[in-house]
């Protein structure tokens, strides 16, 4: 039997490692991904993670700015099998119905939780303790299609959206080999998704990343390592953002104090206090500033002029 016929769809980093296992294991004869975007002052044109690595490796790609109309080109490579992974658009039902084998999505998610396009972030941001991968046939809407196979990690405590990106993206891989000889066999079981149990993991805005010191120190804690290090949680402090990188929560309550004030400098982090206990700020990018670790920004300035401040008063 001839090499499996695939055409990939995917656009961000976290595509990358699926790109490259399919490309190891079977003809990737066309890749689709999101219209190259400008970038920076000088407004220069940036490829796609996913771009980069189909052209490194001679794969025709294909970048409609609305597959929904813009689809004859992938018809004419004649897949086998279709596969997405981040790709960032609704597959058309004309697609949909092409491959023999179908069309697969791998899912950054334990479907039904956490459909749609920010499932990492959404995941640390609620305070789960588990997330992982799902492999899915695809329909018209949006990670609601029968489930084909799971792999399930832990979310430790400290982690960072970046951290459970990283080991996602290969596990996604990796159930996505092990998977596609099943989908072959037919050594499958798909399962309909109990919609009832469904939860929803929308794109990150500006305004999920300013943090409210009205919130616990737990719920921010976790806002903080959700969005580390994209798109990164941030404050205001005297008319200047500055990014926040990590925290530490300390069991102090300072009811006489505002939430959002700077209570107590430490050696190593900026005290503040919250809506129950205080939060230590410990890594963080001044406005115009590189990132760095508080206790050095603390070694360049007067410490006790940071005591009484207020995050986010006007």
């Amino acid at each position: 039997m001839d090499k499996l016929r695939i055409v990939f769809m995917g656009t961000p980093e976290f595509s990358v490692p699926v790109l490259e296992g399919l490309i190891a294991n079977y003809d990737v004869v066309g890749v689709v991904t999101q219209p190259d975007k400008e970038s920076g002052r000088n407004h220069e044109i940036k490829f796609s993670p996913v771009k980069k690595v189909a052209l490194d490796n001679d794969i025709r790609v294909f970048q409609p700015e609305k597959i929904r109309v813009e689809y004859e080109q992938i018809i004419k490579l004649k897949p086998d099998l279709i596969v997405t992974c981040a790709y960032g658009q609704i597959i058309p039902k004309i697609l949909l119905d092409l491959p023999k084998y179908g069309c697969i999505n791998v899912h950054a998610s334990l479907l039904p939780k956490y459909r749609g396009g920010a499932p990492l972030h959404r995941a640390i941001l609620e305070g789960e303790s588990k997330t992982g991968i799902t492999i899915m046939y695809m329909d018209e809407h949006m990670d609601t299609g029968d489930i084909i196979s799971t792999r399930e990690i832990l979310i430790n405590n400290n982690d960072t959206v970046g951290d459970i990106h990283d080991k996602l993206s290969i596990i996604g891989k990796e159930l996505l080999l092990d998977t596609i000889p099943n989908i072959i066999s037919g050594n499958i079981n798909p399962q309909k998704q109990d919609d009832s149990m469904a939860t929803y993991a929308p794109v990150i805005k500006r305004e999920d990343e300013l943090i409210d010191f009205n919130r616990t120190a737990l719920e921010i804690y976790n806002q903080i390592r959700g969005l580390n290090p994209f798109p990164v949680a941030y404050a205001m402090l005297e008319g200047k953002v500055v990014k926040i990188y990590s925290s530490i929560i300390k069991n102090n309550i300072y009811t006489s104090k505002k939430n959002g004030e700077i209570v107590r400098i430490y050696e190593d982090g900026i005290g503040v206090s919250t809506g129950d206990e205080e939060i230590i700020i410990t890594e963080i990018k001044m406005e115009g500033k590189k990132r760095m670790l508080v206790k050095d920004y603390l070694n360049g300035i007067d410490k006790e002029k940071l005591i009484g401040k207020v995050f986010n008063e006007d």
